[in-house]
């Protein structure tokens, strides 16, 4: 009998607000489900009131189920990449705080191994003037944000934060 289930991977990012980084990632064919949350810093279980404070060390992130036969890693990456300025510190447009800084979480020595390679890219490919920021680290515990955070702008019908 043939194996029909689906395989799957992890991927986490933060690239500012949640809410229109997941959307991105809900519109790419291969992606399976999304959830947005907390990860990176040291506070077990924060709210989004903690989170917003800065002193959780937490960056607004969104975790991305996929299926790799479907959708690689590396364009994952690159989605990542064109849809938010990584050279700017901890802010993305008007959220200025460490919780809305450029981060890839990597699952895995193979995810980090691309996530490097495809930073080194773009910083050698010129087309930001300024230094890429973006932290590449080990993904920490995941911490589920509120659900009225879980695919926000779906749920108001807009098709991005800044409309």
């Amino acid at each position: 009998m043939e194996n029909t289930a689906q395989y799957r991977e992890v991927a986490t990012f933060a690239a500012g607000c949640f809410w229109g980084v997941e959307e991105t990632f809900l519109q790419t064919p291969g992606v399976l489900s999304t959830r947005v949350g907390y990860t990176g810093g040291t506070t077990e279980h924060p709210r989004y009131q903690d989170v917003c404070t800065g002193a959780t060390g937490h960056a607004e992130a969104v975790e991305v189920t996929f299926d790799p036969a479907r959708v690689s890693y590396e364009n994952l990456l690159k989605i990542f990449w064109e849809n938010h300025n990584p050279t700017t510190v901890d802010r993305q447009g008007p959220d200025i705080g460490s919780q809305y800084r450029s981060a890839i979480f990597f699952h895995g020595e193979e995810q980090r191994q691309q996530a490097e390679v495809s930073k080194a890219t773009l910083e050698q490919s010129g087309k930001w003037k300024k230094p890429i920021v973006t932290q590449i680290v080990l993904a920490l515990p995941f911490y589920e944000a509120e659900e009225y955070h879980q695919q926000y702008l779906r749920k108001r019908g807009l098709p991005s934060c800044h409309t």
